[in-house]
Parts: C-alpha cells; structure tokens; sequence
C-alpha cells in the first residue's frame, strides 16, 4: 500500500524499535540513523510540536537516543509519560518488579546461552533472538513470573516474551498524550511495527485517526524513515 499523507491538523505519535530505528540483536546495540533527528525536528515544527515516541523503553533511553528531539514521550509502554521536553516525568502508581521474579528470570536466561535479560521499573523483558531455542523456555518462565505476582501478564514482543503490569498499555498512553495541547484537538497518526503497538493503533482509531502497521504501509523502519523525510521535505 501506499503510504498516506498526513491528515490536515495531524498529531504524528511512533513507536521507536522497529519504526524509527531498526531492530538489533540486543536493545542496547542499537544505532541512530543518520539524518534521522533533523527530519524528526522539520516534522515536530510542521505539526506545531505534535510529535511524540511511544515505546516500550524507558524515557531516559529515549533520550540517550533522541535528545528533545520528540516533544512529548510515553515509554514503559505508557507506564513513564513525560508531556514536554524538561517536564516531570509523571508515574503510573505500580508496584516495583517482585526480587524472586527477577531471580528466576536470571535462572532463565542463565540456562540459555544467548538469551538475554532486559529489566525494567515494573516489568522485564526475556529477550530469544540470539537463541530461538529458548523460546518455549523462557515463555514458560515468563509465565509463572506473571503468576507468582497479581497484575502482572505476559505479552508478545518481537522475539522476547514481556512481563508487564496489566492495565497499562500504548493506547492509555496515546488517549494521554491526545489529552494535553499541543496534542488535544489534532488527529492522532500513530505508527507502530508490533503487538504491543496495536493498543496504540485502535486508540488513534478510535478518536478518529490512523493507525499504521509499519509491514502493512512501509514495509520495514527504512521505509518510514522514508515516508517521514517525504513529508518533511
């Protein structure tokens, strides 16, 4: 398909791994790519600063990657939202990731050479790209994590297996996001490559914009890379 133009009065909310930036074999392996902030800046100035990441990372990686490049930022898949550049970052009231949790996810991923481990604030993430052998495994692990602690599940992410709190989700970000100026308004366009984008999606649908799969419209992160510097130029 092809890409469509941005709505007249359009707010622009993407998701970063797998949208903006390629996936790598381990989160932290990822690189910027060039020319990338420039045409998020030139973006961020048409839609009069509507322009906001909403991933599962938290904020502070946003920034190491990004800077205020973005104006508005929702990571931890909704859990961190930070309205404005130098804003407070505003918390969802949840508990911290239980120990004996994280222990066994370290057990987990002891056993499997080439697995890896991403912790966060109130969840954790079994990563098997490196060893798809370990998938039942660790699936099997984040399962019973999720059991030993009320409010937490387990979801599909792109070759890992994440264990969250439940409740929050990308589409609470975006209805949150969608709520304060210079977002309140517009018509929401988000952009997002995976299973925990759809939330997303069906939020910016549901208040009368678009959701945008990146291998339905784009094809992979290159090509929205290329859709962007399109509407920027």
């Amino acid at each position: 398909m092809t890409p469509p133009d941005l709505p007249e009065h359009a707010a622009l909310l993407l998701d970063l791994d797998g949208t903006l930036i390629d996936i790598a074999p381990t989160p932290d392996a990822v690189r910027l790519p060039p020319g990338l902030l420039p045409v998020l800046l030139a973006l961020r100035g048409r839609l009069g600063d509507a322009l906001a990441v909403v991933t599962g990372r938290p904020i502070a990686q946003v920034d190491a990657l990004l800077g205020d490049t973005p104006y508005a930022v929702a990571g931890e898949h909704g859990g961190a939202v930070r309205h404005a550049p130098g804003a407070a970052i505003e918390q969802a009231p949840l508990p911290r990731m239980d120990p004996a949790g994280i222990a066994l996810a370290e057990a987990a991923v002891a056993a499997h050479p080439g697995a890896l481990l991403e912790r966060k604030a109130h969840g954790l993430v079994l990563h098997y790209r490196q060893s798809p052998a370990a998938a039942t495994a660790l699936r099997a692990a984040a399962a019973a994590i999720a059991a030993a602690s009320p409010g937490l599940l387990v979801m599909t992410a792109s070759m890992a297996w994440e264990v969250k709190p439940a409740g929050i989700d990308k589409g609470r970000a975006v209805d949150a996001l969608m709520a304060r100026p210079p977002f309140a308004g517009r018509v929401p366009v988000y952009v997002g490559d995976d299973i925990t984008d759809e939330d997303g999606m069906r939020a910016a649908r549901a208040l009368g914009g678009l959701g945008l799969r990146v291998q339905d419209w784009f094809g992979d992160a290159a090509g929205v890379r290329a859709w962007l510097a399109a509407l920027a130029g």
